[in-house]
């Protein structure tokens, strides 16, 4: 018997449904944007029914979200590669930074991210507890020694919602024109970079 659905080769699992689901979807937002895009765009791209994609995901905004959270695992990897050789805390913040703001964009998951409407991860999701903690392992990943700077894991956690506030706000409201990379990084430099260089703990004088 011929399968009509999944263009004729049905997935061995959910998992790989879901990716499928998910890789379709992908390809619907690139055609029609995200506002644009239906689950019966992605169930038709698939050939399979509504209450087939359904079995995997409750809303198309479940999916938009998975599309966008694959980009933004790619992307950390990229950023972090970025920041090989820099090892010095403020340096690295503000590159990061730097980077995201020029990169996320321009890149259509990565993009995904300013468009969500109920739970973007620049937008208002940007300071709830899950989205901080990620913030913060994602700069545990930095080529950083953040335990000798003297930052904790509480202060990453700090340190993460200060850079989620300030990217939401570079990312939602760019300037016109756009700042060049020499102001944004005096500027992150200037009022970043004090927080970051913390005094040497002083040792305790010898009995």
């Amino acid at each position: 018997m011929a399968h009509h659905g999944w263009g004729g080769r049905p997935p061995a699992s959910h998992a790989e449904a879901r990716q499928r689901i998910i890789d379709a979807t992908a390809r619907c937002v690139d055609r029609h944007g995200v506002a644009k895009t239906t689950l019966s765009d992605v169930a038709n791209e698939l050939g399979v029914t509504r209450q087939t994609v359904y079995r995997h995901f409750d809303r198309i905004s479940d999916i938009i979200g998975e599309v966008a959270a694959q980009g933004a695992a790619s992307f950390v990897d990229r950023l972090v590669d970025h920041l090989q050789g820099v090892t010095d805390p403020a340096e690295a913040v503000v590159e990061g930074m730097i980077f995201c703001v020029r990169t996320i964009p321009t890149e259509p998951r990565l993009s995904l991210l300013l468009q969500l409407a109920d739970s973007t991860a620049f937008g208002r999701g940007a300071t709830t507890a899950d989205t901080i903690a990620y913030g913060a392992r994602m700069l545990r990943r930095y080529p950083v020694d953040w335990d000798a700077a003297g930052l904790t894991d509480t202060d990453l956690n700090s340190l993460a919602e200060i850079i989620m506030r300030l990217l939401t706000s570079f990312l939602q409201h760019p300037s016109d024109p756009p700042p060049s990379d020499t102001h944004l990084r005096t500027l992150l430099h200037r009022w970043l970079s004090p927080a970051l260089h913390l005094p040497t703990p002083s040792l305790p004088h010898p009995s």
